[in-house]
């Protein structure tokens, strides 16, 4: 649902042309999370960005989280075919096409950035610069005490991507679970207007129904639009060093001196995140 959110969120950012979406296995299958997308940019009256199937293991359990469909049981127009490249081929030839100008944002595993990385590893000389939403750094992690679901889902890739030589800036658990929206902020995104903002906004009930007794009070975190604001540039870090990073098997996100390269990760941000993102998806498209 947060990734349904995020796409939202790009669609709504003048500054933003999105080139093409890739899924991958994860809280919902990569072919599930495609007709997900593509019923989304249905509703957007958008059929021109391709979006391609990936890869991945498939996260078991996550239903209870995101509803059956990945997006809370809400029915999605049909949006069309999937492109016929994997995400891998279209990453690589998006990068190849915009040289220097590409800006990638996961909010998945990491599964077809690895893959990318392991066919194509002059790649990180093409791109402008990597956002990835995973990890618990300094704070608990969401699948086990240390581990959250992005990373866990494939930790070698999350590795290979953290360690690449790209710039690369980590939105864990630490900075998202900070950054929430009320039953009233669903009010107002139902009240927005749009087939795409009442789906939206009908797709939320399920992931506050999870996330309540988690936090005690009745509020859904943002993290992948969070992420897609940052990377942006919508929302600025007030606290967010670079830091060695290594990923454990188990997809522990720790700070470790001797780690190849240093990665930027975001602690905390200069403005509470929940409001900007709301105004940013209400806002009429350009």
């Amino acid at each position: 649902m947060d990734d349904a959110l995020a796409i939202a969120y790009l669609l709504a950012s003048p500054q933003v042309e999105l080139l093409g979406i890739g899924t991958c296995n994860g809280n919902t299958s990569a072919v599930q999370a495609a007709r997900n997308t593509l019923g989304l940019l249905n509703l957007s009256d958008i059929s021109d960005i391709p979006v391609a199937i990936g890869e991945g293991a498939h996260r078991p359990g996550a239903e209870v989280v995101h509803g059956d469909n990945g997006v809370g049981g809400v029915t999605l127009p049909d949006g069309g075919e999937p492109d016929p490249r994997t995400a891998t081929e279209l990453i690589k030839g998006l990068a190849r096409d915009n040289p220097g100008e590409l800006h990638i944002l996961a909010t998945g595993p990491c599964t077809n950035l690895g893959q990318v990385l392991s066919e194509m590893p002059e790649i990180t000389d093409l791109i402008a610069s990597v956002t990835v939403m995973g990890g618990a750094v300094r704070s608990p992690g969401n699948v086990t005490p240390h581990a959250e679901a992005n990373i866990a889902g494939d930790p070698a890739a999350a590795a290979a991507v953290l360690a690449a030589n790209w710039p690369v800036t980590l939105v864990p658990l630490d900075v998202t679970m900070n950054h929430r929206w009320t039953e009233a902020d669903r009010a107002a995104l139902r009240a927005g207007g749009t087939a795409l903002h009442e789906a939206l906004a009908d797709m939320v009930p399920v992931y506050f129904d999870w996330y309540e007794p988690e936090l005690g009070v009745r509020e859904i975190p943002l993290h992948d639009p969070l992420a897609a604001a940052i990377a942006i540039g919508d929302l600025s870090p007030s606290d967010a060093p670079r830091l060695p990073l290594r990923v454990d098997p188990g997809g522990a996100v720790r700070e470790d001196p001797s780690a190849p390269s240093a990665v930027r990760v975001v602690f905390a941000l200069a403005e509470p995140g929940g409001p900007a993102i709301l105004r940013r998806i209400l806002q009429p498209r350009q």
